[in-house]
């Protein structure tokens, strides 16, 4: 089960799948150490790989259906990548990652763009023909590719926990008021770990964030590019910013959207989403005409009842407080699901929780059949070795407080999960903060909206500054939702598009209303 401090990851997937989740159902760290990314450059970078990896050819073929799902067009083909296992030794054993493009529908071809939509745990394979539609103007000059990211879907993914185990983790209560509450958080933490252990074996040592950077480089140099072009969404604005500080010298054009912010901890994470979707809420609730302070009272409150006794659905599931909090969240991703968001809470309130179960199920990958997507599970195994930083509960307990104060409905949530989420993890973390400086890159498009509940504006021009002077160069939109680029504004993506298609860089600071 998907913790709530990692709302943020799911980026232009969540926006997605709210569009289609209206009826029914269906991730950053502290400050800079020895140990991140910039100690563990390999010093031959890309040029010491073996032939027999930058060499390989591509097997392009039909797309299969995953999980039941249609497979894409005729129009997507997909390959698969062999990478080392550990790039600390890169002639060793391989891994295979899952591949997806679409090749440019014009004659005047830049090269391969490659996206990642967030996470870390979201499928690229499944999700970039359905977002393509959005991109069509950059189809035109580009061949459209993703990929499953080590640990992912068809890239070695890891499924931690059965269904039924995964459900039945949805009865422990993540905001623990009692000893026996808080053990059983633990514990559930712990048994989770040794769960994602015993699946995945010798992968869980090598799916970090740094992993996925060098598989991007070795990806341009097996698709023939010169230069990496890339857009990332949400976690992938950090995928983007590691692998422009590991490979200032291939980067070409980069786009980060929904940016995460390279300089907060784990708990300076969880504080800004708690801000984030505070922020949302109460801009929420201006726009159906409630005071923002007596409506987040009255959420808060409708959660407290739920903690002490979940709402009755119509599938015979409980509504209990974390799903609720959950089922509140996915809406706020986008201001087109505010009025899906109006129409669960009024349910809630008189007794109903099926509206707001449908969203929860929704955002945890959750079908109708009880089937739970392996998502949650691929990122918790990245962000725990990516996270240095693990709270133990007797610091989040004595910062409950400041969570709570600066969001009674989000806050509480999110101060147990900095606790939690790696508890007791079998594999020690990276780093406490993500290493983005680039010096001698080209210039990076760095896209910030105002309005985003899960990665908060803030952290855009923290992205920019720490991309370093005449590299990282700002973009604002003065939006609602999670991203900027095709949420409405002709402003951000005429901008987006010149720079990707002209190679045409804004004034740093540039705003659009």
């Amino acid at each position: 089960m998907a913790r709530v401090a990692r709302w943020a990851v799911l980026g232009t997937a969540a926006a997605l799948l709210v569009a289609g989740c209206t009826g029914g159902s269906s991730s950053d760290d502290g400050k800079k150490g020895a140990e991140g990314p910039r100690a563990a450059t390999p010093s031959g970078a890309s040029s010491s790989l073996p032939a027999s990896l930058t060499s390989q050819k591509l097997d392009w073929g039909r797309c299969r259906a995953t999980d039941g799902s249609p497979a894409p067009g005729s129009e997507w083909q997909c390959a698969t990548l062999k990478a080392p296992l550990d790039w600390s030794d890169p002639g060793g054993k391989t891994i295979e990652l899952s591949l997806i493009r679409s090749k440019a529908t014009g004659d005047d071809r830049i090269g391969s763009l490659l996206f990642n939509f967030g996470g870390p745990g979201g499928s690229g394979v499944d999700t970039m023909p359905a977002y393509a539609p959005l991109v069509s103007s950059l189809h035109e000059r580009y061949d459209l590719v993703s990929w499953d990211p080590r640990g992912v879907g068809g890239s070695e993914g890891v499924r931690c926990r059965p269904d039924r185990e995964i459900q039945a983790a949805e009865t422990i209560d993540a905001t623990p008021d009692t000893p026996a509450e808080e053990a059983a958080y633990l514990n559930d933490a712990t048994d989770f770990g040794k769960d994602c252990q015993k699946a995945a074996g010798e992968l869980m040592k090598h799916v970090s964030t740094t992993d996925t950077a060098r598989d991007m480089d070795l990806m341009r140099q097996v698709l023939g590019d010169a230069k990496t072009h890339y857009f990332g969404i949400s976690y992938g604005t950090e995928l983007g910013g590691v692998y422009a500080h590991l490979f200032p010298k291939n980067v070409g054009r980069l786009v980060l959207d929904a940016v995460v912010d390279p300089s907060a901890d784990t708990v300076g994470h969880a504080e800004n989403q708690a801000r984030g979707f505070q922020r949302a809420l109460e801009d929420y609730l201006k726009s159906t005409g409630q005071d923002p302070k007596e409506g987040t009272r009255e959420i808060a409150a409708l959660l407290k009842r739920l903690d002490a006794e979940p709402l009755e659905t119509a599938s015979g599931r409980k509504l209990t407080e974390t799903l609720a909090l959950t089922g509140i969240v996915l809406p706020l991703y986008s201001q087109d699901s505010w009025p899906t968001l109006t129409s669960a809470l009024d349910a809630a309130r008189d007794g109903d929780g099926t509206e707001l179960l449908a969203l929860a199920d929704g955002y945890n990958d959750r079908d109708d059949s009880g089937h739970y997507g392996t998502a949650s599970h691929s990122q918790r195994l990245i962000s725990c070795l990516d996270d240095k930083e693990r709270p133990t509960p007797e610091e989040t307990k004595r910062r409950l407080p400041e969570f709570e104060k600066i969001s009674p409905v989000f806050g509480p949530f999110l101060g147990w999960d900095s606790a939690g989420w790696c508890h007791d993890w079998p594999v020690p973390g990276q780093f406490e903060t993500p290493e983005v400086s680039a010096p001698g890159a080209a210039p990076v498009l760095v896209v910030g909206n105002t309005g985003d509940p899960a990665t908060p504006y803030e952290g855009a021009r923290r992205m920019a500054d720490e991309l370093g002077k005449g590299v990282g160069v700002l973009l604002t939109w003065k939006g609602e939702g999670h991203g900027a680029y095709g949420s409405g504004s002709d402003c951000v993506d005429s901008t987006v598009d010149a720079y990707l298609l002209k190679g045409e860089v804004p004034q740093d600071g540039k705003v659009c209303s």
